[in-house]
């Protein structure tokens, strides 16, 4: 297990936010704070169906690892690309 911070525009640490990578098991997740907020397995995007879009905080980093917007998410969500669930 590899944990690091998530880095910002200016190439510094954010505090509280996290990518957990897994690499034998091939699985990623992102933390914002103490809660898991996405992870990727196979292929599969899966978001916290309760703190997906907790914050303005979390929603600016989701956006980041997703690259891309809130609304891309939200389409993605209703179509089933992504897979809302419990993660924590």
């Amino acid at each position: 297990m590899q944990v690091s911070n998530i880095i910002n525009n200016n190439n510094n640490a954010v505090p509280n936010q996290f990518i957990i990578r897994d690499r034998k098991n091939k699985k990623t997740w992102f933390q914002s704070y103490d809660s898991i907020i996405v992870k990727w397995e196979d292929d599969q995007v899966y978001l916290d169906e309760y703190y997906w879009d907790y914050s303005v905080t979390t929603g600016k980093y989701r956006n980041q690892v997703l690259c891309e917007n809130i609304n891309e998410t939200r389409k993605k969500i209703k179509s089933g690309e992504y897979i809302l669930t419990n993660l924590n």
